[in-house]
């Protein structure tokens, strides 16, 4: 059969695109970029990290771009990020190094340094707080003057330097694991020092090394990840993880001279990324000499851009899953994790059922109405006969 052209496309696109925008501007109003990176903390960090893109400002461009709607922030972000040419290699970064906001343990009451809360919703009532409809810069800029008279010291006031005299405060912490490693409760770290592979400018292979497992897990959307590890939790590996350290903090980046090379004192400090990092206990029955077994623990790894600390959990849990591969469970299978968390990738196909499926589906109907034809005349020859 012919393909029957679609006539005024090229116009219609093009309204559609001015009524995209009327959509978004009809009431009148717009939402500044600055104000959407001032007051959705939780959604740009959410979108930087499933974009691979730390820049708190793009993001929240991206957001207003895409109406708050995330995976199309993502698309959004991902797309200008692969136009940007990389032009440096930071050098490695250790996690110990974290300036530490927030660190928590589930496994341990008493932890070197003590329990951090920091800021978190885990204490909070679930209820709609309507006196945020009559919040005002006023109001906020004098509650900011309180909280800095009550966290800063009086030869550190100045005006809107909250932020600095607190970062200044965060501390530094050793791992809370690297005790149960010194009492040989949980095998040493081995270093690997080898390149790690990056999905973004090859494509993801199976099997998948470590490295790109965790970048597509921390690249992966919240939602999907969350998901996946809930269903290990609830039945697919029947495993009962718990956190042994959450911490919440900032990592500074450091590269090298463009053209000298020089030891690590010669690194040059470009700034900082906050990030969430959890390691993750897991317990297990291993098997000893003459069929004994203990229990033992294995770790699970999560690291995410921001402040998404159910997602680095979900992100840990699934980590341990895959560097254990189980064909029963698919939460194990490293091919349907990967693939499947991804929000560009899996909304894109999702969308693109939206597109002209014109010919394809033409054909199936002239199968099904051939089909019918030829039941309804052997039905016809079977009761004349």
């Amino acid at each position: 059969m012919g393909y029957v052209a679609v006539k005024g496309g090229t116009r219609a696109i093009e309204e559609s695109i001015k009524r995209l925008k009327y959509e978004r501007v009809h009431q009148g109003q717009t939402l500044e970029v600055d104000r959407i990176k001032a007051g959705m903390r939780g959604l740009i960090d959410q979108v930087m990290s499933e974009s691979s893109l730390y820049n708190e400002t793009l993001a929240a461009l991206a957001i207003k771009q895409a109406e708050g709607n995330p995976e199309e922030a993502v698309f959004l972000l991902r797309a200008y990020r692969s136009t940007v040419p990389r032009k440096h290699y930071s050098r490695v970064i250790e996690s110990d190094q974290m300036k530490v906001e927030r660190r928590i343990s589930a496994s341990f009451k008493d932890i070197p340094g003590g329990q951090i809360l920091g800021a978190t919703t885990d204490y909070t009532h679930r209820l709609l707080d309507f006196e945020l409809m009559k919040e005002t810069d006023q109001v906020i800029q004098e509650w900011l003057h309180r909280y800095q008279m009550e966290n800063c010291p009086v030869e550190e006031l100045q005006p809107n330097q909250t932020e600095n005299c607190l970062n200044k405060k965060a501390p530094t912490f050793p791992k809370v694991l690297d005790y149960l490693r010194k009492e040989g409760l949980i095998p040493p770290r081995e270093k690997n020092n080898l390149e790690p592979d990056d999905v973004t400018r090859e494509s993801l292979g199976f099997p998948s090394s470590r490295s790109q497992r965790l970048q597509v897990l921390t690249r992966g959307e919240t939602g999907a990840v969350t998901s996946l590890a809930y269903a290990v939790i609830r039945g697919y590996g029947a495993l009962h993880p718990t956190v042994g350290e959450l911490r919440v903090g900032t990592l500074p980046v450091t590269v090298d001279h463009p053209t000298e090379v020089g030891d690590e004192d010669d690194a040059f400090y470009i700034g900082e990324i906050k990030v969430t990092e959890v390691e993750m206990l897991m317990p297990f029955s291993a098997e000893k000499e003459y069929g004994k077994k203990e229990m033992e623990f294995e770790i699970g790894y999560g690291l995410v851009f921001g402040q998404n600390e159910t997602k680095a959990i979900a992100m840990g849990i699934l980590d341990n899953c895959l560097e254990h591969p189980d064909s029963e469970f698919p939460s194990h299978n490293e091919e349907f994790v990967l693939y499947h968390i991804d929000s560009v990738e899996s909304t894109g196909f999702i969308s693109h059922l939206k597109m002209p499926h014109y010919v394809t589906f033409q054909s199936k109907l002239d199968s099904v109405r051939k089909t019918k034809k030829e039941g309804m005349k052997n039905g016809q020859e079977v009761k004349s006969g």
